[in-house]
């Protein structure tokens, strides 16, 4: 439990660091290769020892990770931050959907908290509102939900019992190269300018990635995809709070009401109850 919440705060960092990286110049896309490609080459000597096939599987979930932030980053070009954050909280749902098409049923506490955590997100988050009718863009972000879903299940299923250092080592490296393409076919891959852009660089290579991934890939290891990623959706209370510290954004009493039904989902996700092998009758 308590590295999933230090994944999700390590993750909430991110928002403030992008806003930083535009502040300072440099695009937020811009800005992936170099944060994914300092932590694998910080982190590949950890892989020495480990067999080309947890290689393979670990390579192929980094895979899924891109595709996910690359889903999520064509859903933010259409639609608002908000909507696309919200959506992309769905992926919980997906976990729980996954793991009953795999033969586990959802338990009843695991249920309740998914609705907890999605009325708290409603709140923290807010509704669409008018600018959110570009079909496309909702169609990307309940994509990025679904990739970044089977992102997690997949970790719990193919990386469990593999060094957590190591497997952040191979998503890194595919994402450095993912991004690296997609910015230099796009033609926004750029070098970093100064202490200020390579400052923002190396605050997403340390919070977001070096201590919220491996934190994340340990949390699975012992909770389950499930549980984790319920308590990973404390994140978005986390970078509001964040925000409120570091950038004076205001605190709205929806924020803190919502607040507390995410805090009372993750909680309740903990409660172990009765799980049968069935699949759920759809």
């Amino acid at each position: 439990m308590l590295l999933a919440l230090l994944a999700a705060l390590g993750f909430s960092s991110l928002g403030i660091l992008g806003k930083l990286s535009v502040q300072v110049g440099l695009p937020a896309l811009s800005a992936l290769p170099w944060r994914f490609g300092l932590v694998a080459l910080l982190l590949l000597p950890w892989s020495r020892g480990v067999s080309w096939a947890v290689r393979g599987r670990m390579l192929g979930v980094g895979l899924l990770y891109c595709l996910a932030t690359h889903a999520y980053f064509l859903a933010l070009t259409r639609i608002s931050a908000g909507a696309t954050s919200l959506l992309l909280y769905l992926a919980p749902a997906f976990v729980l959907l996954y793991s009953a098409l795999w033969g586990r049923r959802p338990t009843r506490p695991q249920q309740g908290a998914l609705l907890l955590t999605l009325l708290g997100l409603l709140l923290v988050v807010g509704l669409p509102g008018g600018q959110d009718k570009n079909v496309l863009g909702l169609g990307f972000g309940v994509l990025a939900a679904a990739l970044y879903g089977g992102y997690l299940l997949a970790s719990e299923r193919w990386l469990t019992g593999a060094p957590p250092l190591a497997s952040t080592a191979a998503m890194s490296l595919s994402a450095a190269v993912y991004f690296a393409v997609l910015d230099g076919a796009s033609g926004q891959l750029v070098v970093p300018q100064g202490a200020q852009q390579w400052g923002v660089i190396a605050g997403m290579a340390l919070l977001p990635t070096l201590l919220a991934v491996p934190s994340l890939y340990g949390a699975i290891a012992r909770i389950g995809a499930a549980r984790a990623s319920l308590l990973a959706t404390t994140e978005p209370l986390w970078t509001v709070l964040l925000a409120a510290l570091f950038l004076h954004d205001s605190l709205r009493l929806a924020v803190l009401l919502g607040g507390g039904f995410i805090l009372a989902g993750a909680l309740l996700a903990q409660v172990r109850g009765r799980s049968t092998a069935a699949p759920l009758e759809l």
